[in-house]
């Protein structure tokens, strides 16, 4: 009998192991369809305005609207999957975000309300990924293929969609629409492998990079309060200093890298680089960061690395920017791969910070919620601020100063976000310190 139950037990780990692998490559296909939409636009928007005869004063929401549509549509995201599940929710994501991106391309009154669903279907998507991985128990690892995804598909998004239109012979609209062959592939798998495993038991499904943390009860940002009849009600997100804090976080992050991603390749045209040398700087900047990405997440798993990282990353930006000012052209390929993995490795902490500040899955699938659709909203700000700035001043230096200011309030919203109190609104007994536990057990039923 001890021999079966050995045999099922280690037939069970495999299985797990198994369902594991495939979980994480599903994340990190997922996480690749995310920025292709807005990158591969961007690449061909010329030949887009010929080809679809768009009105020029349309081009600009091309890019600016599925950013829009991350901050307005965050609740789409959990609404979905509290009716069907977070894996259900994001392979139905993916499979509106394949018909957007296949069916924008048929005309100019399809384009832009195409690009703004293929915004909602991304920010959908987005949100949930954290609470799968919370519920899965995922590792820093998954956080850091996660985010690495991201990046990978926003770089092949903007250097393979001109390619991929002389393949088809000129035509734009299909190398548009080759893009949503990744999304159903995605959609498929994350279906098969993105609801929640069992829990081994005592974990009760944590994480072994946030178990540690939420061990003592605590700690927990949104302590229980007992209602009338015993049932715990915990703070709202809205009232817990470390879940704005890690909103703040994201939301600067976000809004540094759309506001170089809009103005780095003009700034160092200003300096006196030549277009396409300032286009190949822009390409190197988001490579710089791939590699950031996938290894932030895995330092971050140490606290104290965490803490160093949340406030350093903003630091070190806010030095590289300035230095950007003075330096030389033969400097500006350090800077801005400088540059580039402090803003990959930010998002990876971005990332780090939602997943393990979070009490529980329930806990990680709002705070995501939060941070990204509010981020998001505050992000869209960037390049428009940018812009403004940049026009009103006829000065390049108040644009690169005022950027420098965004990166050390990334540097305080990170001290805050680590510092503070773990995040919950996780309805639970377990939340309890241990004589309330014991209390609140027996004043139960039986």
């Amino acid at each position: 009998m001890l021999h079966q139950a050995e045999d099922v037990s280690v037939g069970c780990r495999r299985v797990m192991m198994f369902r594991n692998w495939w979980l994480l490559v599903a994340i990190t296909l997922v996480a690749f369809n995310l920025r292709p939409a807005i990158t591969s636009v961007a690449a061909v928007l010329e030949e887009l305005r010929s080809v679809l005869g768009l009105d020029p004063r349309a081009i600009p929401l091309l890019v600016a609207l599925p950013v829009l549509a991350f901050g307005l549509s965050a609740p789409c995201g959990p609404w979905l999957a509290r009716r069907v599940g977070p894996g259900r929710a994001i392979a139905v994501a993916m499979l509106v975000l394949a018909a957007a991106l296949s069916g924008r391309v048929l005309g100019p009154v399809v384009m832009l309300p195409g690009t703004f669903l293929a915004g909602v279907a991304i920010m959908a998507a987005s949100v949930l990924v954290p609470q799968v991985l919370r519920a899965n128990r995922g590792t820093a690892w998954s956080t850091g293929l996660w985010t690495m995804g991201i990046g990978l598909g926003a770089a092949l998004g903007a250097g393979l969609t001109q390619p991929l239109q002389y393949l088809f012979g000129g035509s734009v609209t299909w190398a548009l629409a080759v893009w949503a062959i990744p999304a159903l592939v995605g959609a498929l798998l994350i279906q098969w492998h993105g609801e929640p495993g069992p829990s081994p038991t005592g974990t009760g499904g944590m994480s072994p990079l946030t178990l540690a943390e939420s061990e003592d009860p605590q700690e927990a940002g949104g302590v229980p309060r007992h209602n009338c009849i015993g049932i715990l009600a915990p703070l709202p997100l809205r009232k817990q200093t470390t879940a704005w804090a890690v909103t703040a976080f994201f939301g600067l992050q976000a809004m540094l890298y759309f506001s170089l991603t809009s103005s780095l390749a003009a700034f160092l045209i200003y300096k006196g680089m030549t277009p396409l040398a300032a286009a190949a700087f822009l390409g190197w900047f988001n490579v710089a960061g791939l590699p950031a990405g996938l290894l932030a997440p895995v330092l971050a798993g140490r606290r104290n690395l965490l803490a160093f990282m949340s406030s350093g990353l903003g630091i070190l930006m806010a030095a590289v920017l300035l230095t950007m000012l003075a330096a030389p052209g033969d400097l500006q390929f350090v800077l801005v791969g400088l540059l580039g993995v402090a803003q990959g490795a930010g998002f990876g902490v971005a990332m780090t910070l939602i997943v393990i500040r979070s009490a529980g899955p329930l806990t990680a699938g709002k705070l995501s919620a939060m941070s990204q659709g509010i981020g998001f909203a505050l992000a869209a700000m960037g390049p428009i601020g940018a812009a403004l700035l940049l026009e009103w001043t006829q000065r390049w230096e108040a644009t690169i100063w005022a950027l420098a200011a965004e990166a050390i309030l990334l540097a305080v919203a990170g001290h805050l976000a680590v510092k503070g109190r773990l995040i919950s609104v996780e309805v639970s007994d377990e939340s309890l310190p241990g004589p309330s536990r014991a209390s609140s057990a027996r004043s139960g039923p039986g």
